[in-house]
C-alpha cells in the first residue's frame, strides 16, 4: 500500500498543479478579457461628433479645411471603441473607420486606423496621460509621396466632455511636424 502510495503521489501532486495552473490560466483570461475603468472611460466619448479638420500638406503651405461628423460606439461587449468618420475633403467624399483598445496585460492603448484615402491599415500605441487628459499614440504608416513608412504620432486631448482635439504628426528629422488637427464638438 505504501509502495501504491508512492507511486500514486506524483501523479496527484502534477493533478493538484495542473488544476492551479488551469485557474491561473482561467484568472489571467478573465483579467485580459473584463473591461475596466479605463473602458469605462472610452465609453463617455460615444456618440455623434461635428469635426473641424485642419491639413497642412508641408509645414510653408497654407492649411486645407473641411468638416465632417464622428461616430464613437463601443462594441464586443465594451472593449473596443469603433469610430466612423465621415466629410468632404477637396470635393472627394471622405470615410474613415478606426479601431481604439486598451490593452489590459499591456497596460497599453492601440488604435487601427482605415480609410478611403489609402489602401493600407496605419497602427498605433501608447499611453494615456491623466495629468493632461490626453492619449498619445506613435507608430508608422506608409507616405505614398515619399515611397515608404514614416514614423507618426496623434495626440488625442480631451479638453472637456463636450470638446475633444486629435493632433497628427509625422516624424523629419527627430522632429514632430504637425499634419493635422481636428476639433471635436458632441452634437447636441
Amino acid at each position: 500500500m505504501k509502495r501504491l502510495l508512492l507511486l500514486c503521489f506524483p501523479i496527484l501532486a502534477a493533478t493538484q498543479l495542473l488544476a492551479q495552473d488551469q485557474a491561473a490560466a482561467q484568472q489571467a483570461w478573465m483579467d485580459y478579457m473584463t473591461p475596466g475603468k479605463i473602458h469605462q472611460m472610452l465609453a463617455h466619448s460615444d456618440g455623434t461628433w461635428n469635426y473641424e479638420l485642419t491639413l497642412w500638406m508641408s509645414p510653408d503651405a497654407p492649411p486645407a479645411k473641411s468638416t465632417g461628423t464622428s461616430e464613437n460606439k463601443m462594441i464586443l461587449g465594451g472593449r473596443y471603441q469603433e469610430s466612423v468618420h465621415k466629410g468632404n475633403f477637396g470635393g472627394m467624399e471622405f470615410e474613415g473607420h478606426g479601431l481604439l483598445a486598451y490593452d489590459n496585460a499591456k497596460k497599453i492603448f492601440q488604435n487601427s486606423w482605415v480609410d478611403n484615402m489609402g489602401t493600407g491599415i496605419m497602427f498605433m500605441e501608447g499611453p494615456w496621460n491623466d495629468a493632461s487628459h490626453s492619449l498619445t499614440l506613435t507608430g508608422k504608416t506608409y507616405d505614398p509621396m515619399q515611397g515608404k513608412d514614416i514614423e507618426v504620432k496623434e495626440v488625442i486631448t480631451i479638453l472637456d466632455n463636450d470638446h475633444h482635439k486629435m493632433e497628427m504628426f509625422y516624424v523629419k528629422d527627430g522632429k514632430d511636424i504637425k499634419s493635422m488637427e481636428m476639433l471635436l464638438t458632441r452634437a447636441k
